[in-house]
């Protein structure tokens, strides 16, 4: 079965599963008893193809509005006042422009249209913002606001209620010919026997049947709630905002026409909008148009689309155009109805389901014209074949409805189902536990992963950074706090701490700010707010020291190059660059250093060794170091220029503190003792990289610590040797860390997890089985590539959905092994004996209702079990791991056997055993022999929760979704055989007959103690 499964539905991916392969298996899954419910939770291939069309549209759109935007541009000196007509309606709101305008103008890159309403400045006086302060925070005004250009959000798909629900579960097929059969028989009952004796059997199928649609349509309208819970905390994005003079951060779906939002690298642009001031704008406009190369976005070309991501620079923006008026929003809507892609594991078992109905199917047929083939032989006999009578033919009916009901039974539709009920239980939970699954598919990879690449800053330490040490002017020094301020350093001459405090305050991508409070608040990454907390604690004033000079060019930090850099106008004239970054680059690139008296000396031989003794000496310690440098610029450097790459001043390095996170150290032995790889991937100096590696265990005696450059320069025959021993890569580029996980995905066939928060982290997140990306530090683009958002960026997170992945897929397995089991023993049980006897000891009602506990009811049962310490015991299933393992297949024949014995025992015996005669023999028989059937699935249900190990018992308790399926089981159970017999064809039972039931159900568990002794070799 593995190997058909493999080739025909085996090719779906985790994720990037291409079109074709996608419909491919749904050609094989064609036939199915109820399309709506089986499809459920697949990808809308048609509505995939409409956003590809969209997509394809706006490109061409862009590129026409481009060309028409240049023409523009060359004639605009000539142009002719346009034609623009202000609504009353937006008039007497207190707008001079209307949302369809603003949308014309940046969609189309209007050129002209722009220049007539005033430029940006002329937009923003007519939305009635300020560019410097923002909207004023007047919920009437916003309101007002929201009234006349709408909100930032996108149509969604109204959610289903539960009557939906309830009407897809009546859509299956085999239900609806039951339905037909009732009717028929109340109808055939009725006219033979007469109201209210002919109409039991009818109405026992008809109840049935809506007791399994209710059931099933509640479990159905639960899941959905879950993932609707789930979409909305996939959204929520805030940004940084300012409104009435203050920087906030603010939902994206709260933004207005009017609002200024303030863009770094790797954010997405919330909103169409207009460039009002920034550096180096590159924008990547690849999700909107499919466009790959990226545009530079200036005061020349100020145009903002919703949806594009920052590649490059920070600026501000003036929001203009929101929600359904966007290209994006519109897109979205339709991505939305599109849905997820099926998971691997749905894909298999809609497989399985496939394989088992078509099995079911040609019992069901086979078994039918058995029956019907004994009742013409034994009409044949008697002479009465041209007789029928009403009884004969409800007999014939019900033989109809038998079949029917095997058909029912023995295809497993609840089997992909229970994938998704366990995913929707499991990333629920996992929310809980700090981290937001994206992408379904995630849930169970993550069960199989062997390695975790994890990033150092804020996975594996707790991202509250501090300077600790510095080596300015060639000194070092400790930075000591005294009741939260650190101690002036006198030593220092006034000249090094003025070019200091102007490399701090004005090389930052941070900011500080004075908050609604009136407190000073330092904005910005950890490592910008630390160096920033520095310069305050030297006697710096950031607006002072900023005000003093004209930003002319910034060069943001890049995890390539590993620096950053600005170029300031001086007051008295001149211009002057500042870089700072990685210790080593940024010193590479010195030639002179300000030594302890302030003045700038050549850097010599032996200043170069001690400023290296230091830099290794900090990192020795776990310290990130950073190095400070400038250059005095010639008048002739242009803002187009790029900042020099050498020729620069040190003036220092610091040494930045940021401890390891409690419970790292666990957490790693934890992966180890699960087989799951850790290494740490990291831009940091590589002795800083030793150190932390060593203090959270993931360096080992045996492992190899290597620097990117080194990494890169290898060949492919030396990797090959050399990655499998790799645990720390320091100094590692975005490149280095694709490359690392291509090749543990492809050439070492290891199922990677990889976390990443930068922009450049995306190709890896993407190329990785898993990519995780952090909730805190994470830019959006980073989020955007990732499968899992680690809420709170910390390494113990990533264990525990390494625990739920596991949880997820041995869950799944359990509830495989439980229901097939019931589908082989009751397609057996039913056919034998029609075959044997000429008579079905298991009505379709009771059929029915063992449907409905091995599917709907089982998968809540199994599929729903919480992760123990346990499952991080054992080693990953990894990538060629079958599905349905040898173990599996041992549990489910043995078991299988065991009560196809019992049962064929008790029918052929159980009348001499209880000494049952009279009328009613065989209906108390066949009862005894339903009711052992129910109380074997009830104990197999419990047996099945290990796999592997006898006690089967440890902690059941917990899991209070198990004990109450368990409990309604047994109870309806009662009630169907003691006081519903009527319509379900049963008789009640003696104590000592309910006694023999149970003892037969319960001896099922020591027997399926007795074969997981029995080896079931290689899975």
């Amino acid at each position: 079965m593995e190997s058909y499964l493999n080739e025909n539905f085996g090719g779906v991916k985790p994720k990037d599963t291409s079109e074709e392969v996608l419909q491919k298996w749904r050609g094989l899954c064609r036939v199915v008893k109820n399309p709506k419910r089986r499809f459920r939770f697949t990808a809308n291939l048609s509505k995939r193809g409409e956003a590809a069309a969209m997509r394809r549209t706006n490109q061409e759109k862009l590129r026409i509005a481009v060309l028409v935007s240049k023409a523009a541009f060359q004639f605009i000196q000539g142009m002719q006042p346009s034609d623009y007509t202000l609504p009353e309606e937006v008039k007497a709101k207190g707008f001079q422009i209307c949302a369809d305008e603003l949308g014309s103008i940046v969609e189309g890159h209007d050129v002209k249209k722009l220049r007539f309403h005033g430029g940006v400045n002329g937009i923003a006086d007519k939305l009635a913002t300020s560019i410097t302060n923002g909207l004023a925070n007047d919920n009437e005004a916003l309101n007002c606001r929201q009234d006349v250009y709408g909100i930032n959000k996108f149509t969604e798909s109204e959610a289903k209620s539960f009557w939906v629900f309830v009407w897809e579960a009546l859509q299956d097929m085999t239900l609806m010919i039951l339905g037909v059969c009732a009717f028929v028989s109340l109808v055939v009952g009725i006219a033979a026997e007469g109201w209210p004796k002919g109409a039991h059997d009818g109405l026992g199928i008809f109840a049935s049947i809506l007791l399994v649609v209710f059931v099933t349509a509640s479990s159905d309208y639960r899941q959905s709630l879950q993932f609707r819970d789930l979409d909305k905390e996939k959204k929520k994005i805030s940004i940084q905002v300012t409104r009435n003079g203050y920087r906030q951060k603010l939902s994206i779906y709260d933004l207005l026409p009017g609002d200024i939002v303030h863009l770094a690298i790797g954010d997405q642009v919330p909103a169409d909008g207009l460039f009002l001031s920034g550096f180096s704008v590159l924008i990547d406009e690849s999700s909107l148009t499919g466009e790959s190369e990226p545009v530079m976005v200036n005061a020349e070309n100020p145009y903002l689309l919703s949806g594009t991501k920052v590649q490059d620079g920070s600026c501000k923006m003036l929001v203009t155009t929101v929600g359904m008026r966007t290209q994006w929003g519109k897109l979205m809507a339709t991505l939305s109805e599109g849905g997820d892609d099926e998971t691997p594991l749905q894909v298999k078992l809609n497989g399985v389901a496939t394989i088992i109905g078509k099995i079911g199917l040609c019992f069901a047929i086979v078994t039918f014209a058995v029956l019907v083939q004994k009742m013409f032989g034994r009409k044949l006999q008697e002479g009465t074949h041209w007789i029928w009578s009403g009884d004969e033919a409800l007999e014939l009916l019900e033989y109809f409805a038998i079949a029917v009901t095997i058909v029912v039974v023995a295809v497993p539709e609840g089997l992909p189902l229970a994938v998704t009920l366990s995913l929707a239980f499991a990333m629920k939970k996992m929310m809980n536990d700090k981290a937001l699954v994206r992408h379904l598919a995630a849930c169970e990879t993550m069960g199989s992963a062997t390695t975790i690449c994890s990033d150092k800053t804020g996975t594996l330490t707790t991202n509250r950074m501090t300077v600790v040490k510095s080596c300015i002017c060639m000194n070092v020094k400790e930075v000591v706090k005294r009741s939260g301020v650190s101690t002036p350093y006198s030593e220092i001459p006034e000249s090094a701490v003025k070019i200091l405090l102007q490399s701090i305050f004005n090389n930052t991508g941070g900011e500080v700010v004075v908050n609604k409070e009136g407190k000073q608040e330092i904005l910005g990454t950890p490592t910008e707010t630390a160096l920033l907390e520095f310069g305050l604690s030297l006697g710096g004033d950031f607006q002072a020291v900023r005000n003093a000079t004209k930003l002319v060019r910034v060069e943001p930090f890049n995890s390539t190059k590993k620096r950053m850099g600005v170029v300031l106008e001086l007051p008295g004239g001149g211009l002057r660059a500042h870089c700072k970054g990685a210790s080593e680059i940024i010193l590479a690139a010195c030639d002179k250093v300000v030594n302890t008296n302030g003045d700038i000396v050549p850097l010599d031989e032996a200043s170069i060794n001690h400023l290296n003794i230091t830099i290794n000496q900090f990192a020795s310690e776990a310290l990130r170091t950073l190095c400070l440098a400038y250059m005095e610029l010639e008048n002739s450097f242009s803002a187009d220029d790029a900042i020099p790459a050498s020729g620069y001043t040190c003036i220092g390095i610091v040494g930045i503190k940021d401890p390891v996170r409690p419970g790292v150290k666990e957490s790693v032995a934890l992966c180890r003792s699960a087989g799951v790889m850790v290494r740490m991937v990291t831009g940091d100096n590589i002795n800083t990289a030793r150190a932390i590696a060593r203090e959270c265990g993931i360096l080992t005696d045996d492992g190899i610590a290597i620097e990117g450059p080194a990494f890169r320069e290898k060949s492919l025959e030396e990797l090959l040797e050399l990655i499998p021993k790799i645990q720390v890569m320091a100094r590692s580029s975005p490149l280095d860390k694709h490359m690392l996980v291509k090749h543990l995905r492809t050439t070492f066939d290891e199922v990677v997890a990889v976390t990443g928060d930068g922009t450049n982290d995306a190709p890896a997140l993407h190329e990785a089985d898993i990519g995780l990306a952090m909730g805190i530090a994470g830019t959006e683009v980073a989020k955007e590539s990732a499968d899992v958002i680690i809420l709170d960026d910390n390494f113990s997170t990533i264990v525990t959905v390494a625990k739920w992945g596991r949880s997820v897929y041995i869950n799944i397995q359990k509830f495989v092994q439980f229901q097939l089991t019931v589908n082989v023993v009751a397609l057996i049980v039913n056919f034998s004996s029609a075959c044997l006897t000429g008579s079905a000891p298991l009505t379709a009602v009771q059929l029915l209702w063992v449907n409905m506990i091995m599917d709907t009811l089982g998968a809540l049962a199994l599929a729903t079990e919480p992760p123990n310490d346990e499952l991080m015991k054992r080693s990953p299933v990894g990538r060629r791991g079958n599905f349905i393992s040898n173990v599996m297949w041992r549990n489910i024949l043995g078991q299988s056997l065991y009560q196809f014995i019992v049962i064929w025992f008790l029918q052929a015996e159980g009348k001499a055993i209880y000494d049952l005669d009279g009328d009613d023999s065989d209906l108390i028989l066949n009862t005894l022999i339903f009711n052992s059937f129910v109380f074997c699935q009830v104990f197999n249900e419990v047996s099945s929760r290990e796999m592997e190990k006898i006690n089967v018992f440890k902690g059941i308790l917990n899991n209070y979704v198990f004990v109450a399926v368990l409990s309604s089981t047994v109870f309806f159970q009662i009630i169907i055989v003691e006081y519903l017999g009527t319509f379900a064809n049963t008789a009640p039972l003696s104590l000592a007959q309910w006694f023999l039931s149970i003892c037969i159900g319960f001896i099922g568990m020591p027997i399926a103690a007795i074969l997981k002794m029995i080896p079931a070799g290689s899975s």
